[in-house]
């Protein structure tokens, strides 16, 4: 079985080609936009938010180093904003919620910011596209996010989206959940 992430990655390397418009919502460290980059090629682009510079920064290290950091626009900016900065429809978003590894633990996502940023997303998704998330249930406000989210997508329309979630519910010490939407 793959992990979450592994998974989130196929079900993004799936849907996105060539030229294609991608979104990181939560750039972090920059794995997934550095994955977002490598598959969009040369004529595509990826906006990457964050609201911490010190995510963008180690982003921006991460995708100077292999030569990619072209590809992408550094937006400092809360994923609420990510329509603000569209200009056509998106093939792929990803969101990696909680916390940026090895940073703030108080500076995090939250309910409210990653519904709306959903919302933003579902309604620039093209057909054929494909958002995921990845929820942490284990820090404070963790379980409480994930829990709009999934309520959020619970209500998204099946003649329009289809919507799954992927985890393991055989361990403890809350282990990731994927959870992924695919517009019809």
């Amino acid at each position: 079985m793959k992990k979450p992430l592994l998974f989130a990655r196929e079900l993004i390397g799936h849907t996105l080609k060539e030229g294609d418009t991608a979104i990181d919502a939560t750039c972090g460290n920059g794995h997934d936009t550095l994955f977002l980059a490598e598959w969009v090629g040369e004529t595509g682009s990826v906006l990457a938010f964050d609201i911490q510079q010190e995510a963008l920064h180690n982003t921006k290290e991460r995708l100077s180093e292999v030569g990619l950091a072209h590809r992408v626009t550094f937006i400092h900016a809360s994923h609420t904003d990510l329509s603000t900065y569209l200009n056509g429809p998106i093939t792929a978003v990803m969101f990696n919620l909680g916390y940026l590894p090895g940073g703030d633990h108080q500076i995090k996502t939250d309910a409210q910011s990653t519904v709306l940023a959903l919302g933003a997303s579902v309604s620039a998704l093209k057909i054929g596209g494909m958002i995921t998330i990845m929820a942490y249930t284990g820090h404070p406000g963790g379980m409480e996010e994930y829990s709009a989210v999934y309520e959020y997508l619970l209500a998204l329309p099946q003649q329009e989206f289809n919507v799954l979630t992927y985890q393991y519910i055989n361990q403890k010490n809350n282990p990731p959940v994927l959870l992924a939407v695919s517009r019809l």
